[in-house]
């Protein structure tokens, strides 16, 4: 009889706290639709194991130019507007290359290197993949998309020690994020996949196609605007 008592006990805390786990994020999430984050445990990882410092200056997205959130959606997110956090279509896609002998490719939103920017730690894991999903899903719920474009081009990775798109817009082209032209814009856009490989003070011949690819896509692609 004692064993069956305990048994339901036991079975109420496991669910308690899979629960508190599972709804711990909700607070900060729901904070960061208001407040801009300081500092990410991203960036606290890079500066402990490279050393590289932190630079990052916070920019409304009102302020910036209209070029670098169009160039920036026309290079990592075309669809981001009208997905819930996961481009299903881009993912099928990826899948369907690889099967056929390409290259599996990542299909990441802006949502979801977001939430991976902002809560995450840097790296390649199942179990980091499993919660950038799971906080992509709660920061589509709690924040609009203006929201998560902007705190995504505040705190993405633009090179060693540099975070968001005022930083980068100041070390790499010597300018205000305010006063991007299209050009320069798609050049920031073109070396997000690889920020501390690629250059767009001096862009190479594979930054320069994407430049021209981003450029001609950034007419078609939509924006949020509330």
């Amino acid at each position: 009889m004692v064993r069956k008592r305990r048994r339901p006990r036991r079975t109420r805390v496991v669910v308690a706290v899979v629960v508190a786990v599972l709804l711990a994020p909700v607070l900060p999430i729901a904070v960061l639709r208001w407040v801009r984050p300081v500092v990410t445990p991203f960036m606290v990882a890079r500066w402990v194991t490279d050393g590289a410092g932190i630079d990052r200056r916070w920019m409304p997205l009102r302020a910036m130019s209209p070029a670098l959130p169009r160039a920036v959606v026309a290079a990592e997110d075309a669809r981001f507007v009208h997905h819930d956090g996961f481009d299903w279509t881009e993912m099928e896609s990826a899948v369907r290359e690889a099967t056929h002998g390409g290259r599996l490719r990542g299909a990441s939103t802006i949502t979801m290197q977001c939430a991976r920017t902002v809560f995450l730690w840097p790296g390649r894991s199942v179990v980091r993949k499993v919660a950038e999903a799971y906080l992509t899903v709660w920061i589509e719920l709690l924040w609009p998309k203006r929201r998560i474009l902007e705190t995504y081009l505040n705190v993405v990775e633009w090179g060693d020690g540099i975070y968001g798109c005022e930083a980068a817009a100041r070390r790499h082209l010597g300018t205000s994020c305010a006063a991007l032209s299209a050009e320069q814009a798609a050049r920031l856009a073109a070396i997000l996949p690889s920020p501390r490989r690629w250059s767009a003070t001096h862009p190479g011949p594979q930054v320069q196609r994407r430049v021209a690819t981003i450029l001609a896509r950034m007419r078609a692609v939509s924006v949020p605007r509330s």
